[in-house]
């Protein structure tokens, strides 16, 4: 597999985990 694959799999995953982590912030502000 190239190297493009695993950087745009590794990004989704960063993103993914980010989202999650912003959404449990939100709440726990709120």
């Amino acid at each position: 597999m190239s190297w493009i694959y695993w950087l745009a799999c590794t990004l989704a995953v960063l993103i993914f985990i980010y989202l999650l982590y912003a959404l449990f912030n939100a709440e726990e502000i709120s």
